[in-house]
Formats: C-alpha cells, structure tokens, sequence
C-alpha cells in the first residue's frame, strides 16, 4: 500500500529464495515479467489493484510452491493459465479483469478455439525449429568426418581446396606504409593483446595488421602462440595468416581482411538483419573449422576463446574463425592438457574455469554457448548469480519457446515460417530414436 508506479524490474526474478511478496494497492504498470519463473521459492504472491496489463505468464505454473497468487482489480487480459499452482485457485483471486478468459471455475469466459490452436500450433513449430538448430550441427560434423575418411585426405592437402596468398617478407616500413603509419583512420578493431588496422600492400591486397601490445608481457606469448599455430593450419573457414613482422620493438601478425568484420557486429548491431539461413550457415562454417583443428591437424589444436567476436566474415558472408592468441596444441599422448590462461568469461567449461583443464571438448562447450546466442541474441555474461544462458534456455523449454527466440526472427519470418522449417528439415536427420535431450547435453556439458 505504496505509491510504487512503473513496471515490475525483470532483476526482481534473482529473488529465488522470496517466499512472500505483496505489492497490492499501488500503481504498477506493464507486464508481469516472465523472470518470475526463476523465483521458485514463492509461496504467497498478491499483485492485485494495480495497473498491471499484459498476459499472466504460463511459465508461472512451474512455480511449485506457490499457494496464494491474487491479481485482481488490474488491466490483464487472455488466457487464464491452468497447470501447477493455478488448478487450486479461487475466482475471487481474478475478479475485475475482464478481458480473462480460460476455465469456467474462474467465472470467466472461454478462450477462443481457433485463437488458441493458432497460438499452440506456432509455439509447436517454433520448438520444433529451435531443437532442430540445436542438434544441427552435430550430423554436419560427423558427415564431413565420413567424406574426409572415405576421401582418404591428408592435411597437406587441405591447401589445394582454396586459394592461398604467396608468402612473402614484409617490412616494418612497408606494413607503416599500407596502414598510413597506423592511423587511428585505420583502426578496425582492439584485441587482448593490442590492435588491428586496415591497411593495402603494393600488389592491392587488401590486409588486417594485428599489432602486438608490447608493454604486456602475455603479448609475446601471444604473438609466439599465433606464429606457431597459423604457419600450419590450411582450411577456408580460418581466417588466412599472411606472413609476420618482428623486431625487438614491433610485432604484427599480416592477416587476410574481412570486410564484413565479426558475427558479434552483425548479430547485435542495429543496422544489421541476420536472417535464419545466415546464421546457420554462419555456425555450419565455424563447426567445420572446429572439426579440422579437432581431426583435421597432425596434433589437434584447441582454440581456447571461441566467441562470436573471433568468427569473422568475408565479402560473401563465409565465416573464418580468428584469434588463436590463447590456443593450444596436443601432443600425440595427450587427451587433455592444462592452462593458467583463461577464456572469455561465459564460454568457458567448468573444468576449464575452475581447473584450468582443457581439451576439445572445451571447444564444443563454447561452441553451444555460440550456438545458443546467435539464436536467442543473449550475450552468456549478461546472466546475474548461478544463471546461465543454458539454464535459461532450458528452463524456457518448451512452455515458453517464444521468449527465448531472437523477437527479430520472430518478426522477420511471419508467413515463411515454414519454408524455414522445411530448410532445417532437409539437414535434420529423421530418426525417431534421437535422443535430443541427452544430446543436447552432451554437446554442452563436457565429461571428464
């Protein structure tokens, strides 16, 4: 009995040990937000005479505890949900909001048929969708590992499959000379461990030159790392070394350009639209890119920092996976190997964040995280305490697919909505045995 007013904060869902919260006689306004389902503590919830609108989430009948839930004299409207909590509760608990429909126990009107079936039937196709992209990957993998066995390739021939730049010696003047002296004009990105200009060698090619932050120690075993790994990996989806530049005072790694700069820019801009076929074909690129470090090389190569900042994208949209500062070859005796160099927070493993154990699967792990974002278009760190973007994921399935999809897709495919789902269908494997769940799992939570 405040004069409280605007919405109800989303942060209010980290309150997952509330057992009681009366907010009544006040003057709330908005939707009640789905964070809600995350507060599985709450046993008494009374939101009545505000000016609440909006639907009453489904996703609240998790809510397993909750024994007293009143929304009375408030703006909301649709359907009354009736799992979990809701089956015990009285009309009384929705009296003046008349724009409720649902069970007849409520007192108030039925649902429309048809509206309801509509809404069901989108939800259904959207899971369908989403748990298709989920597991996409995984037959793409083991399909270019069954062609590459029946092909008989070996890595050497991984350089015949694309067109390569002829290595070359280049200067400390002449890379001065491409990039304008390095002019800020020039600039085109900030690393760990310095940055990245834009500059063009005599012959035209265009060219990224990574420059080495030399005040920091790690910076050297950085470039070192990158020296080491990029001089012997061929493949089109990583992104092309040129050759390197070095002296006691200066250290630059010459890279292939990318003129349409990081899946991370085109994914959060707001002058970019990435529709459904982009990113998968966008995720497809970077799984075989992990597939020939992980199989594809003499001695396997951890990347260490997958993220969306590291795929980059060239003049067609073709991804190349990038920055390999942290990265880590295996011995031909090891499985695992350990690290006092850590990832970007939100992709990493546990046993990698907590132990500083790596290997492959760590690989897969931040591949998932990827995976899920580019989907959802949810950055991993954005989740406050234990919750992670999985968890959020998973706690959203499949009541509430509709939140956890991109709101842009959602707009974006409207009608075409199946012809999207057809072009999963096509690549998806039709085997009623698969175990999606345990799959999905698998993919995301490494084993030791």
């Amino acid at each position: 009995m405040n004069q409280f007013s605007n919405g109800i904060p989303r942060e209010i869902g980290g309150l997952q040990n509330l057992e009681n919260l009366s907010s009544r006689h006040n003057k709330l306004q908005g939707a009640i937000p789905d964070s809600m389902i995350y507060m599985v503590g709450l046993e008494f919830l009374d939101l009545s005479h505000n000016n609440i609108s909006g639907i009453i989430p489904k996703s609240l009948e998790k809510l397993l505890k909750l024994k007293y839930f009143n929304v009375s004299v408030n703006k909301l409207y649709g359907e009354i949900p009736s799992g979990g909590p809701f089956k015990k509760l009285s009309s009384q608990v929705f009296i003046h909001s008349e724009a409720l429909c649902g069970s007849s126990r409520f007192s108030v009107p039925p649902c429309p048929t048809s509206s309801k079936h509509k809404s069901n039937r989108k939800k259904l196709l959207v899971l369908f969708l989403l748990l298709g992209l989920a597991i996409l990957f995984v037959p793409i993998i083991f399909a270019f590992l069954w062609i590459r066995y029946r092909r008989g390739k070996r890595v050497p021939q991984q350089a015949d499959s694309f067109s390569t730049v002829t290595r070359e010696r280049i200067s400390y003047y002449e890379l001065l000379q491409a990039t304008d002296d390095l002019s800020e004009s020039n600039l085109i990105g900030f690393g760990s461990f310095g940055s990245v200009y834009k500059g063009f060698l005599r012959s035209g090619t265009a060219i990224a030159v990574k420059v080495f932050n030399l005040q920091l120690d790690a910076a050297f075993r950085s470039f070192d790392t990158e020296c080491e790994v990029l001089c012997s990996l061929r493949h089109r989806n990583l992104v092309k070394f040129i050759t390197s530049c070095s002296n006691l005072d200066f250290k630059a790694l010459v890279l292939e350009h990318m003129p349409n700069g990081s899946h991370e820019k085109h994914l959060y801009s707001h002058n970019y639209f990435l529709d459904i076929r982009q990113r998968l074909s966008i995720m497809i690129d970077v799984a075989c890119a992990l597939e020939y470090l992980h199989h594809g090389c003499s001695s396997p190569v951890i990347h260490c920092d997958l993220k969306l900042s590291n795929v980059l994208l060239d003049e067609d949209m073709v991804s190349h996976l990038s920055d390999f500062g942290i990265s880590k070859l295996l011995g031909e005796d090891q499985g695992d190997l350990y690290t006092k160099t850590l990832a970007t927070l939100g992709y990493i493993t546990p046993e990698y964040g907590l132990e500083g154990l790596v290997s492959t699967k760590c690989d897969v792990y931040s591949y998932g995280v990827m995976l899920l974002e580019t989907f959802t278009r949810r950055k991993p760190n954005e989740f406050e305490g234990d919750l992670s973007l999985k968890q959020w994921v998973s706690y959203s399935l499949p009541d509430a697919v509709m939140d956890i999809v991109d709101a842009n897709l959602e707009t974006q495919m409207g009608s075409r909505l199946q012809k999207e789902l057809d072009v999963v269908a096509s690549v998806t494997p039709h085997n009623s045995g698969y175990n999606i769940d345990h799959d999905f799992d698998a993919l995301l939570i490494p084993k030791p």
